[in-house]
């Protein structure tokens, strides 16, 4: 039965070589399958051109009988069971290699020339005509793909059966609306759920529309059609003509039943329909490809279906009403119709404690005999007793606030939302309702929490801030990279959409056109409710207290940074945004873009910044000397990310982002460049030497146009890391430092003409141009270069060599102002020595005490008079 064409041709040659001019070919199995035999059959037919007569032959006629219309129609007859002929004898050699080399030789040289007969015959052939086949399905395969392959967390079989039950309540209610009759058994619509854990088994019950006998067979018996799915496409083309179309039916896939079998061996299912008063029983198993159906007179179900689950053993959890519960909350928490939990509780109630009640009254009959007076009888005395009550609990008391109009909720409602969803205890800084009707329809309610969580640092977390819902039934929050990029991730909220492309088992969000402009609704949206929030903050009039956006930004500034880098799109925008110090804030208050435009100098068309560790570190640097003096605002980058965000903004607006620690800086009107000119003219020569001096360490030494105090100062390239770049890169784990060669900006070394440093600079050189002192006075320049201008110091030993020698040679000058008070430092050391002179003493007295003990049979040769301490000394050591 597995014969293939390559083989069947050697039978040929074989056949050809021999002299037999026919043969049979016999099934062996009753089971082969028709198409098996249609694919022989047609090899068979093939036959012709090389001369054989061919005929197939089954092992019984029963069977000849059932595939002779197929080959018929392939052209090949099929005779009734009958012996098949004996070969004709041919004398060959007896042994297995005698025959091989007798037949091999023979049978490749036959088979070549048959192959190119084959081949030939094959083009000339009548193509034959086209048929049409449906497909087929391994039933047990499937099912067993179904229930293991489909889902990867069983915990959504409770999530796919309380939907088919909201499913048939939804049918219901469209059918009552038309037809009084369809609520004759009950108008009360509801879901009830009830574990039993000692029998191991969970009751999934509703009051819907209920299923006749071919309502069972057809959903239930046949794999992926889904009776939701024609119900609803009935409703619509009845709303076509004037009826109610059903919006809000889940069910679409037709596989969601057979969940259950993830935790369950066995499912039974009893339902009666609203127009049929017989209940039916439907059972199967799983691994079973068979299923039971039967009527069920016993059946208590008056209109509805009652699905019980028999659970597997290691599924014995989902019989705790706990975790039904919790299955409830996460996934069918928005469910438009009731459903009800049955529940164990413990009540406490107050009851009179006959014990300690009796006590009390002896007590009091006591007291008032002594006293003499008549007994009163005492209040009884309560106590709490706990008994366990079993009831009906709803489980789903929360409404989907997105379904309703924005303009009907109130801000209380929305907080009340997110603090139970999210499981925040603030209040959201702002929120944002919407709802995105057309070729795509979706509803959406976006918050912005009052506080960052805790994992915020770890940037590649995976957040989970974004609650994906297909028509109020919960499917995932794993989709934020696809629904909210990541610099949004602080973003909390729903989406509800029924056009989103899910796969059947609901946990892939499929690459789509409709995901894409999802995305980005939801990110247009959440950016205008930040700008809307940035507003608010503009206008206020007092710069005392911390409005919205500043809590914010403390807490997700960085965000809207990293968004600056990855969002191109929305660039401009989050820029917007930024909030940063600048020369011009005090305190803890930040500047914007816009707000620092606003404040530009006459004929400034640049945005100066400069990156340094803290906001003090930047106001001390000598690069903002000059600008700041000449009232310029200047930008200060104190995070690591800033710098990175303004190189790929480059740009707000028509205006350019500078960075005053590189060159090109020009800040000279037309009236100073002459003078500037000069100046650059006559200390060239005094350049050249501090160039000469310093070697490849600096790209060149120029005349600064940027210092205003201070003598000198590195300025990096242009295309080049910064000063505070290249700390930043050094500092990484995995920093390469060959890479970073070509990454470091190139140091030019300014010199400020003004300064009283170079003034001496100059004299040196001028005086000696080839002694020690200016070459030493231009290294020491460089090094303290470095340190001021955010680099290190290459050598920090020779460095502190230089300043140790000025030292030594009394050369620090007399107007040198240290950063503490001398006086305070004079008390300070005083008071250190005093306290040493007091351990001292101290030291001494033991150090004789333990010298008389061991020398105690010695008598006293004097008198030591101790020393008395005024009481108020705080130095007192015995005191302390």
């Amino acid at each position: 039965t597995s014969v293939g064409q390559p083989n069947l041709l050697d039978l040929f040659c074989c056949s050809k070589l021999l002299s037999v001019h026919s043969f049979s070919f016999k099934t062996i199995s009753q089971q082969m399958r028709t198409s098996t035999l249609g694919r022989l059959a047609k090899m068979l037919n093939r036959t012709a051109s090389m001369g054989l007569q061919c005929e197939m032959r089954a092992s019984c006629s029963g069977r000849a009988a059932m595939v002779a219309p197929q080959l018929t129609r392939r052209g090949l007859a099929v005779a009734a069971a009958t012996p098949v002929r004996q070969c004709l004898p041919v004398q060959v050699p007896r042994s297995a290699a005698g025959a091989a080399s007798f037949l091999v030789p023979q049978i490749r040289s036959e088979r070549a020339r048959r192959q190119s007969t084959v081949a030939t015959a094959a083009a000339t052939e009548a193509p034959q005509a086209e048929e049409t086949f449906q497909y087929q399905a391994e039933v047990d395969r499937l099912m067993d793909m179904i229930v293991n392959s489909l889902y990867s967390n069983r915990d959504v079989f409770l999530r796919e059966l309380v939907s088919n039950a909201s499913d048939a309540l939804d049918k219901i209610r469209f059918l009552g609306l038309s037809d009084e009759k369809a609520l004759a058994a009950g108008s009360d619509l509801q879901i009830s759920i009830k574990a039993d854990p000692e029998a191991k088994t969970i009751t999934i019950e509703d009051t819907g529309v209920g299923m006749t006998r071919e309502d069972i067979l057809s959903s239930l018996g046949t794999i992926a059609r889904s009776g939701t799915a024609k119900f609803a496409q009935a409703m619509k083309d009845k709303a076509a003509s004037g009826g109610t179309d059903p919006d809000n039916l889940i069910g679409q896939f037709g596989v969601g039943f057979y969940s259950s079998f993830l935790v369950s061996d066995r499912v039974v299912v009893q339902s009666r329909s609203y127009n049929d008063s017989t209940a039916w029983r439907w059972e199967a198993s799983a691994g079973s490809h068979e299923f039971k159906v039967r009527e069920d007179p016993d059946a208590d179900v008056p209109r509805g279906t009652r699905v019980t689950l028999y659970l597997k053993e290691d599924a014995a959890e989902y019989a705790d009403q706990k975790k039904l519960g919790e299955l409830i909350k996460q996934y069918s928490e928005f469910i438009a119709f009731p459903i009800k939990l049955w529940t164990k509780k413990t009540v406490y109630n107050d009851v009179e404690d006959t014990e300690a009640t009796a006590k009390a009254q002896e007590e009091a009959d006591k007291k008032a005999a002594e006293a003499g007076e008549e007994p009163k009888p005492v209040d009884p005395i309560k106590k709490s007793v706990g008994s366990d009550v079993t009831e009906w609990a709803v489980q789903n008391d929360n409404q989907p606030l997105w379904t309703r109009n924005p303009r009907s909720v109130e801000t209380k409602e929305y907080d009340e939302f997110f603090k139970l969803t999210f499981k925040e205890f603030l209040e959201p800084l702002a929120h944002t309702h919407f709802n995105v009707e057309g070729t795509i329809e979706f509803r959406s309610l976006l918050f912005v929490p009052g506080m960052a969580p805790f994992e915020q640092q770890d940037w590649m977390a995976k957040s989970r801030s974004i609650r994906l819902y297909v028509k109020r039934v919960f499917i995932s929050d794993e989709f934020d990279e696809a629904l909210m990029p990541k610099y949004l991730s602080f973003v909390k909220g729903v989406v509800d959409s029924s056009d989103l492309p899910l796969n059947v088992s609901r946990e892939i969000l499929q690459e789509s056109r409709v995901v894409k402009v999802i995305r980005k609704q939801l990110v247009k949206r959440s950016l205008d409710m930040l700008k809307e929030m940035a507003e608010r903050t503009e206008k206020r009039s007092s710069q005392t207290k911390r409005d919205d956006y500043d809590i914010f930004w403390t807490n997700f500034g960085r965000n809207l940074k990293m968004g600056v880098i990855e969002d191109q799109a929305n660039r401009e925008t989050l820029a917007s945004l930024l909030r940063f110090s600048s020369s011009a804030t005090e305190g803890e208050n930040l500047t914007s873009f816009a707000k620092y435009i606003s404040g530009m100098k006459d004929g400034q068309e640049a945005i100066y910044y400069m990156a340094a560790d803290s906001k003090k570190a930047a106001e001390s640097a000598p690069f903002v000397e000059r600008l700041v003096a000449k009232g310029y605002e200047v930008v200060y980058l104190t995070e690591p990310i800033d710098e990175v965000v303004f190189t790929n903004l480059a740009k707000f607006q028509d205006h350019d982002l500078v960075d005053v620690t590189k060159e090109g800086l020009n800040l000279d009107g037309e009236d100073d460049k002459a003078k500037a000119e000069e100046v650059e003219k006559e200390l060239q020569p005094l350049c050249d030497f501090v160039k000469a001096t310093l070697g490849e360490r600096v790209e060149k030494v120029v005349i600064s146009r940027r210092l205003a105090e201070s003598p000198v100062a590195l300025v990096t390239s242009k295309f080049g890391w910064s000063a505070n770049m290249e700390r930043i890169m050094k500092n990484q784990t995995m920093s390469d430092n060959r890479g970073m060669e070509y990454m470091k900006g190139r140091r030019i070394m300014e010199l400020n003409p003004d300064s009283p440093v170079i003034f001496s600079l100059r004299s040196q050189f001028e005086s000696a141009p080839a002694g020690p002192a200016a070459a030493a006075t231009a290294e020491l320049l460089y090094e303290t270069a470095l340190l001021t201008s955010g680099f290190d110091v290459e050598s920090p030993r020779d460095f502190a060599g230089r300043i140790y020698s000025l030292i030594a040679a009394g050369k620090v000058g007399d107007d040198f102002t240290p950063s503490v008070d001398t006086s305070e430092v004079a008390n300070r050391a005083a008071a250190m020595a005093k306290k040493r002179s007091n351990r001292e003493r101290v030291g001494a007295a033991v150090a004789a005490a333990a010298a008389r003990a061991e020398q105690p049979d010695e008598p006293a040769r004097e008198t030591v008079t101790p020393e008395v301490l005024p009481a108020s000394d705080g130095d007192d050591p015995w005191r302390k």
